[in-house]
Parts: structure tokens; sequence; C-alpha cells
């Protein structure tokens, strides 16, 4: 009888001790490393969430071959006047809950380096301005080699922001002078167009990586893809960069870079247009008749 007591004793202290350590908080979760995101969806269209959560995109598109993806943006950045560079209407910003319909993004968050005063007459604007934690600026550029006289104006934009400066070509269409170069400043990722027709082409977008060598990536934009073929191949651009530095990346859209990232030489990474798990896009508005 007392062998049976004790053994029932033993148990319950055995079975409060391991409540005990049961209740007992755990170690406390490691927190997540902060990060800035870039997203390419085609052409020169790029969404950059910071690491507080603030979205602002580049020169949205609406082109059917990449899927016409509507990004949601606090703010957009527009090189030049172009449609396939400037449809407003591809940022997200829900929907008017009365009217159910789409929202447009509010002419104050939207930043246009280029902006035509008058049919055939365009004039740069001179951007230099902090939203918070984030400060957008711009460098007058041309759309080509004749300054201009062929496609017009264009503008560079930059985005300082998580300590990281962010260069986004637009359509550039020449090499950089001293004086943009010196304009543009330190940049730690780069968005260059390489497809060239309308743009500068690999070979001379390698020139102007050379010029402005950005601290850790590089990403090409505007060039031709398998669905869309207008535009020359990246293959000329991937030419002229050290193996060591060149990274693909097609079954992702996405770059993710750790805040405090630290690195010798910068890295040429080529995306993909949209995530493979991507939902469909939304069709076209139907017009109201």
């Amino acid at each position: 009888m007392k062998r049976l007591i004790l053994i029932a004793v033993g148990f319950t202290l055995l079975l409060a001790a391991s409540r005990s350590v049961a209740q007992q908080p755990g170690p406390p979760e490691p927190p997540q490393a902060k990060a800035l995101i870039v997203r390419w969806y085609g052409q020169s269209f790029f969404q950059v969430e910071t690491a507080k959560g603030h979205r602002f995109a580049f020169d949205p598109h609406g082109i059917e071959a990449f899927g016409r993806a509507r990004v949601k943006a606090d703010f957009v950045l527009v090189s030049h006047t172009h449609d396939d560079h400037a449809l407003i209407e591809m940022i997200d910003v829900g929907e008017d809950p009365k009217t159910k319909e789409l929202k447009v993004i509010p002419a104050s968050d939207v930043y246009r380096g280029v902006v035509e005063v008058r049919p055939g007459k365009q004039e740069w604007k001179t951007i230099n301005e902090r939203r918070g934690e984030i400060r957008i600026r711009n460098v007058a550029t041309y759309h080509d080699t004749m300054n201009g006289l062929q496609r017009g104006k264009n503008s560079v934009f930059l985005v300082e922001v998580d300590g990281l400066v962010i260069c986004h070509l637009g359509d550039l269409g020449h090499e950089l002078t001293d004086d943009q170069i010196r304009a543009i400043g330190k940049v730690d990722i780069l968005m260059v167009p390489v497809g060239g027709i309308y743009t500068i082409n690999g070979e001379q977008a390698v020139k102007v990586v050379q010029q402005l060598q950005p601290r850790l990536y590089v990403l090409p934009m505007h060039y031709g893809v398998p669905n869309f073929d207008d535009l020359a191949g990246p293959e000329e651009f991937l030419d002229g960069i050290p193996k060591d530095q060149l990274e693909k990346r097609l079954t992702t859209n996405e770059l993710v870079i750790p805040l405090g990232l630290q690195a010798d030489k910068f890295k040429v990474v080529l995306l993909g247009w949209r995530k493979p798990d991507a939902p469909p896009p939304l069709p076209p508005k139907e017009p109201k008749k």
C-alpha cells in the first residue's frame, strides 16, 4: 500500500513539474531582418517597398504582354511622358467605398520629371522633395543622342530611403556627361535600360554602369523578352558584365535587399517580370455606356 502511495505521489510531482516547464516562456524569436524589396513588372515598371512598408513605383505601364498588373504605391515617379512609362491607372489605391470604382492616386503623390507644357513642347520639372523618411529628386537627361530633338526629354529619378540610394534612369538615350554624373552622385541600386532602339543599347549601358559605379545592384530593364520582343534582348549588356557579377533570377520578379548589406562590387541581377504564383491581373475596365 505504501508503495502505491509513493508511486502516486511521484507521478503527481512529475506531472506538476512538466506543466510548470510547459508554462515557461521559450526563448524570444529573433527579430526579422529589415529589408528593402524591389519588384519588376516588365519594361521600366518597378515597385520598391521600404522596410517600414512605404511603397513607390517607377514608370508604370499597361502592356498586355506583361499582364497589365495593377500595383500598390504611395508615390509614383514618371521619367517622361510616353504612355508605356506614365500609365497612372495601373497604380492600385483601392476602391471608392460608395461607387465601388477604382480610385486614382492623388496628383500630389505623382512626380513627373518631364511635363508637356503645350502640344509638342516639353520641359523638365526639377524635383527635390522629402516625404517623411523618403527623399525624391531628379536629374535632367535626354531620350536620345540629339538633345531631345528625336524623342524628347527624359528624367533620371533618385530615391533615398533606408540608407540606400536607388537610381532609375528612365528612357536614357545617351551616355552621361560629367555634370550629370556629379548630379546623380552615389548610387546603391541602379535600374538601367539595355534594349536599345529607343534607349541606350547594351554596350552603352555597360559604359553608363561604369560611369556611375553602383555599390550593390544593377537591374537591367526596358529590353525584349519572349512575350515582348519589340526591343533587343539583354544579351549585349550581359556580355559586358564579368560572370562572377551576374546572377539570373528569372523565376521571380523580386529582389530582397537586407539593410546594411555590404559588397566588394556590384552584382547584376536579371529578374523575371512576374512571380509564377502571382494572381492574374485585373481585366481592363469596361467603358461606361
